[in-house]
């Protein structure tokens, strides 16, 4: 089923070109130098297919809800995806869509210097340029009026965003944003995942953070909950206005 990321009518793509992909369940909103549609629809085919193909063979890669031993011949995405799904100790599928944005958006950095891939809330992003990121927290009265401000040095850079609030994402928790920074989106991804679980009251998350920053490879850590908000690691807020320099998760 196909849901609105109302959350996108708040991107300025600037002097980049802005464009959708969409396979399946996979939505692609890509911002690039130039339109790399046609590209970018042949990669996401590309890692769908080994994801798919491998989960025929091993069903319970898709089920498991904890990390799964992997065949030693598996595919790079697949052998990500289980390794990250092993450091923030959730299921493989928890890092699916931080996977085909990270593999997609490496791809097409051949194409161009600066690419942002954003699927469901999960972002790759290679930047030549300061950008702000907007926080998109659901009924959250701080949905909308934060960003997290990364600089062309750090990149490139995964930005993931997981809720219990928001979407059709499964989560044993309630925060209305949890969004993790690290250079792997694939791991991002999988982290969100993990510290969302533990947030089901704004009570929860200095223990969510403490949990978070454990996990090997996160840089930083955002969690909101209601009018709550927890901040660890190499993280700057700016106020963010919707429609500016910037883009959303």
């Amino acid at each position: 089923m196909y849901e609105s990321r109302t959350y996108r009518n708040w991107v300025n793509a600037g002097r980049l070109h802005s464009f959708q992909v969409i396979e399946e369940e996979s939505d692609l909103l890509i911002l690039a130098a130039t339109e790399l549609k046609e590209v970018a629809y042949f990669f996401v085919r590309k890692y769908r297919k080994e994801i798919t193909d491998y989960i025929k063979c091993h069903p319970v890669f898709a089920s498991s809800l904890k990390p799964v031993k992997i065949y030693p011949d598996s595919s790079p995405i697949i052998r990500d995806m289980a390794e990250a799904a092993a450091k923030a100790d959730v299921g493989p599928m928890a890092a699916v869509a931080g996977a085909v944005a990270q593999y997609v958006g490496k791809e097409l950095l051949a194409y161009s210097p600066e690419i942002l891939v954003e699927n469901g809330g999960d972002i790759f992003v290679h930047t030549l340029s300061a950008r702000r990121i907007g926080i998109f927290a659901g009924k959250s009265p701080l949905s909308g009026t934060l960003a997290l401000e990364i600089s062309p040095e750090n990149s490139p850079l995964g930005i993931c965003t997981s809720s219990g609030t928001v979407g059709h994402s499964f989560s044993f928790g309630k925060a209305d944003a949890a969004m993790v920074v690290s250079t792997s989106a694939i791991l991002a991804d999988a982290a969100a995942t993990a510290v969302a679980n533990l947030v089901k009251t704004c009570e929860d998350i200095p223990s969510a953070l403490e949990y978070g920053q454990k996990i090997e490879g996160v840089h930083g850590l955002i969690l909101i909950k209601d009018d709550k908000i927890g901040i660890w690691g190499d993280i700057k807020l700016c106020p963010f206005k919707p429609n500016g320099d910037g883009e959303v998760s």
